[in-house]
């Protein structure tokens, strides 16, 4: 069925729901598993005047190093093959979901599995939505997950 998954990580409660579920699916089908954050330093631009960029650029790929140790001991964890990268966006103009969608080219997925925080109305108007780009644009299945709401902590299993 799926030889390859791209499972999409940002180190929220639903992206972490989504590395269970993309676990999972690469169980099944003996798949082989790529976590990757994507890094988008770019994504305060409009306040570059406050920030020191190449700090933010740390602090977030740190972000990313965290959310894919927690990957590489889950697919260990669960006899999942796999890898992993932090992926950086290009420049001010690339976004997180056409990034997302190089690497899925790149890896040659068949699955992308990703968390979606369910915003609707102003929320998504304001906020955007990653999963929603990534969904419109996507050439392969793609697996929205939703961490439950009435439930803390993250699968056991994981």
């Amino acid at each position: 069925m799926y030889q390859k998954i791209v499972v999409a990580l940002d180190g929220s409660d639903s992206s972490r729901w989504a590395l269970y579920e993309a676990l999972e699916f690469a169980q099944l089908t003996q798949a082989r598993l790529h976590a990757v954050y994507i890094v988008h330093p770019w994504c305060l631009s409009r306040y570059a005047g406050y920030f020191d960029a190449e700090q933010l650029r740390k602090v977030l790929r740190e972000d990313g190093r965290i959310a894919l140790d927690e990957a590489r001991r889950a697919m260990a964890g669960r006899g999942v093959r796999g890898d992993t990268e932090i992926e950086e966006t290009e420049n001010a103009a690339d976004d997180v979901p056409h990034c997302l969608g190089r690497c899925v080219q790149r890896e040659g997925a068949g699955l992308v599995v990703m968390g979606t925080q369910g915003r609707d109305g102003v929320g998504r108007l304001l906020l955007g939505s990653v999963a929603e780009t990534f969904l419109r644009r996507a050439d392969v299945p793609v697996l929205l997950v939703r961490s439950p709401q009435d439930q803390d902590g993250i699968p056991s299993g994981l």
